[in-house]
């Protein structure tokens, strides 16, 4: 697996474990080839965050996490499952690009009552679903999207954060 990671916040510490970690379930689980498939993410803080949601979705706050898919994998019908991606002529598979925020993540962990770790491999995983097709705008497929995270973060020993 080719993981890029960039830390731009020296609170950060352990991202990359937990990164791998997270990144090898979500591949696992979709039965992808973890030494095809790169990912790029970046460790920053709500400031880089706010400025990158508000280049890219034009929102100008701070957000607990951010994806930027190499390309569009979405499913044609609400609920179905997205279709997966195919290594390019090198073989190799690029997913795209993630940015988490320590600020945001901590400030939620700290709130819900929740592990921070279980927090940011949750949000990773969410980030590299979202990499991979899925969504959460239409009812349907924020369902699945959903489902799919319980069942990743349960086999990691996390709980449910959506019945927490």
């Amino acid at each position: 697996m080719n993981l890029e990671l960039s830390v731009e916040d020296t609170r950060w510490d352990g991202l990359e474990f937990l990164a791998e970690r997270a990144t090898r379930a979500v591949l696992d689980h979709c039965d992808l080839d973890a030494d095809l498939c790169e990912v790029s993410l970046l460790g920053c803080d709500d400031a880089r965050i706010a400025q990158l949601n508000t280049e890219f979705r034009e929102k100008a706050s701070p957000t607990n996490v951010l994806s930027w898919p190499a390309e569009d994998l979405a499913a044609d019908s609400a609920g179905q499952t997205p279709i997966l991606p195919e290594p390019d002529f090198s073989g190799e598979i690029a997913l795209g690009d993630i940015a988490i925020s320590y600020d945001t993540c901590a400030r939620e962990a700290a709130e819900a009552g929740k592990n921070m770790d279980d927090h940011v491999t949750h949000l990773i995983v969410h980030g590299l679903l979202h990499l991979l097709g899925y969504d959460h705008i239409r009812d349907l497929d924020a369902t699945l999207m959903e489902g799919v995270e319980v069942e990743i973060l349960g086999k990691l020993g996390i709980d449910d954060p959506y019945n927490a």
